[in-house]
């Protein structure tokens, strides 16, 4: 099927201009400090509104590691 009547550029580009990618919006994990897509739970640590989601399997070098963090942060958070 043929065209009728040929589009112009200026009516082609002014359609094409929405159409564009936008730059992906990241917050912060209050837990972690890791940036996470909002409203979603944080991959790393499973929380959302500080509260746990999801629980996450660490191996164990993984599990050592978050356990000095913590021990670290909570170190931080008494002086």
């Amino acid at each position: 099927m043929k065209p009728k009547k040929r589009h112009t550029k200026s009516r082609k580009r002014t359609r094409r201009a929405v159409i564009k990618l936008t730059a992906l919006t990241l917050s912060i994990c209050p837990k972690c400090k890791r940036p996470v897509k909002p409203h979603t739970a944080c991959e790393f640590c499973g929380t959302y509104k500080n509260k746990e989601v999801l629980k996450i399997k660490l191996n164990k070098a993984e599990r050592k590691k978050r356990a000095q963090d913590e021990k670290e942060q909570k170190k931080k958070e008494k002086k």
